[in-house]
């Protein structure tokens, strides 16, 4: 918006070109994302709380976060405010690639925000508090997933065939696919990540810090993916327009570290599936339209461990109970629970050790990934 609207005076104002650039527009998307966290946290928590819009632990989590039953959720409310508002102040209007990005991220935070209304719902009628049918849930997450992946194939954003991917470490490698396989390949790539992150979701400041690293790294991708001269030396493929997105994925980095003032431990408020889901699309949408989809293994490394754990855990257990019985199963799990940051909390690690050494593992995984621009 305010491109739009202040660039045309830059005849009158010399200054107001500065909205010229990208670098400068996601410094403010950051700042202004994380300011209205500052402005609307308080005022969404007052309300939250006068609704009565508390946490549902989900079974199978440690005593020690039974008193979090009282917490109020669906802060997600806050992130998507702070990343909607932000993205449409500083963008670009003409750009598709923040458009697609943003409203993939508003749908996949609807699914989520339908989830938890049902849950407490559920939760204040005395039933079991299951939330949103998951087949129901899992075919939201694939219709948007189907339609990202249609569009790109039929209109293409840039100057590369829409149905394609590149490599992380090979240089000028683009893998063109036929719709058949491009297709479910988006579709598994949008509910991987926004289930990653919904997963990861489990201790105060876990997945809006990591989600913070993981976007930050995704805005460096995007700025340089975006700018020929910048894609031609790092010998990238260079994707004409994709530059605007460093703009999105800047308000999400800031949206993050805005929530997690109110989240960090002990915290004040949950994202719910409001805020994992739509956090999740984000990351995946954008690595979608940055045709790296594979770079994102590496930059959401900690969402990858954390959903390979329960895999694992779950595959282990019904082949033993299908062997040995369900005693021997419970027995012998791989791990004491999952997802895996739980385990690690009952191996006696306090809640805020386990959150900061996993912050730290997701550092590692961003420099891992920006060490493929110049390991190619």
């Amino acid at each position: 918006m305010l491109y739009e609207f202040l660039l045309p005076l830059t005849s009158y104002v010399s200054g107001f070109n500065i909205f010229r650039y990208i670098s400068f527009r996601a410094a403010g998307a950051a700042i202004t994302a994380a300011l209205v966290c500052f402005v609307v946290g308080p005022w969404m928590l007052r309300w939250l709380q006068g609704l009565q819009i508390h946490q549902v632990v989900r079974k199978g989590t440690p005593d020690s976060h039974a008193g979090k039953g009282t917490t109020p959720t669906m802060g997600g409310l806050i992130i998507l405010a702070a990343i909607a508002g932000s993205t449409l102040l500083w963008m670009r209007f003409d750009s598709k690639y923040v458009w697609l990005a943003l409203v993939v991220t508003v749908l996949m935070g609807a699914i989520g925000f339908l989830d938890d209304y049902l849950k407490l719902r559920q939760k204040r009628e005395g039933r079991e508090n299951h939330g949103l049918v998951e087949r129901y849930k899992l075919a939201g997450q694939v219709t948007i997933g189907l339609g990202l992946g249609l569009l790109l194939w039929q209109y293409p954003l840039n100057n590369l065939a829409g149905a394609s991917t590149t490599l992380p470490f090979y240089k000028y490698v683009l893998i063109v696919m036929s719709p058949l396989l491009y297709l479910p390949f988006v579709t598994f790539v949008m509910t991987g990540t926004s289930n990653a992150v919904n997963l990861t979701d489990g201790l105060d400041g876990l997945a809006s810090g990591l989600m913070a690293i993981a976007m930050l790294t995704m805005a460096m991708f995007a700025y340089v993916m975006g700018r020929f001269d910048a894609a031609d030396y790092l010998q990238l493929v260079y994707l004409r327009g994709a530059g605007e997105l460093t703009i999105f994925c800047s308000a999400v980095f800031g949206a993050a570290t805005g929530f997690l003032w109110f989240n960090a431990h002990p915290a004040q408020v949950f994202m719910g599936d409001t805020g994992s889901l739509a956090l999740g699309g984000a990351l995946g949408g954008v690595a979608i339209l940055l045709k790296s989809e594979f770079l994102v293994l590496i930059v959401g490394g900690v969402f990858v461990a954390e959903t390979l754990s329960v895999i694992v855990q779950r595959s282990v257990f019904k082949y033993r109970k299908r062997r040995h019985g369900v005693e021997y199963a419970k027995a012998h799990r791989v791990f004491l629970r999952a997802p895996i940051h739980h385990h690690y909390e009952l191996k006696g690690w306090p809640e805020t050790r386990v959150v900061v050494r996993f912050w730290i593992l997701g550092v590692l995984c961003a420099f891992l990934a920006l060490s493929t621009l110049k390991i190619r």
